[in-house]
């Protein structure tokens, strides 16, 4: 069993990632808006519909550095050329990421 997220997961959520569009996705970041805790009831209902398998990969997703996660953002961009992913690996929306990820956890 992997212990760390590769591109294939990335891949298999990339229609939630990409559900923003890319103008929209970015001034999100840059305002570090809340968008768990804005969302809250879909996140909530999104968890509780997981399998053992998503579960643990969330789990993953919580404890990984927001370093690598950013990485693994840059990898999947530079494979699929999707904008979302190239702002959310910008180094400038680390503080988006980790307010989003601790909001996360609170849920869970």
């Amino acid at each position: 069993m992997e212990d760390k997220l590769t591109y294939d997961d990335v891949k298999d959520y990339e229609h939630l990632l990409t559900l923003a569009p890319p103008f929209l996705l970015k001034r999100m970041a840059k305002k570090n808006s809340n968008l768990v805790n804005k969302f809250k009831p879909r996140v909530q209902s999104f968890i509780n519909s997981l399998n053992d398998n998503q579960k643990r990969k969330l789990d993953i997703l919580l404890v990984t550095d927001v370093n690598d996660l950013q990485e693994l953002m840059g990898e999947a961009y530079s494979k699929s050329n999707k904008k979302q992913y190239k702002i959310l690996a910008d180094p400038k929306n680390r503080e988006f990421i980790e307010l989003n990820i601790e909001e996360l956890k609170k849920i869970v």
